[in-house]
């Protein structure tokens, strides 16, 4: 039961992962509307979304994969957290009885790192993956 967990922990991650990369190939506009809301402009820009996008699903490729996981894992808390630190009012207060601009809908974005971390502390445990096979385990 733990890996099928683990194994459905990581690709319903890279499934997130792949759908937002998705979003800023096809639809750079919206990247770039979400950079400047809730990222400060950072790379708000309409040629810079599909390159992030394309590096997006790579990401979530390899994680479907299972590959390179030590790296992958890493880059896709970082990714997570960032999302994270971008909608910390939806957070601390989902409903917006505080903070202006909270938004219930995002509070899932702690539940995703902390899920992000959950497959870099159990990376050994999850088997099925290329990595496994690479190793002959």
């Amino acid at each position: 039961m733990k890996l099928f967990s683990l194994v459905f922990l990581r690709i319903s991650l890279a499934l997130l992962m792949l759908i937002w990369g998705l979003d800023k190939i096809v639809n750079p506009d919206h990247g770039v509307a979400v950079a400047e809301r809730f990222y400060f402009g950072l790379m708000a820009t309409g040629t810079i979304m599909p390159i992030l996008g394309m590096l997006q699903v790579l990401v979530a490729l390899l994680m479907i994969a299972g590959l390179w996981r030590r790296y992958v894992y890493v880059i896709n808390a970082v990714l997570a957290g960032l999302t994270l630190a971008g909608v910390w009012q939806s957070v601390i207060d989902p409903w917006g009885w505080f903070l202006s601009g909270s938004n219930v809908l995002f509070f899932p974005s702690l539940i995703v790192f902390a899920a992000s971390l959950v497959l870099i502390a159990l990376r050994a445990e999850d088997t099925f993956c290329l990595d496994a096979k690479r190793k002959g385990a």
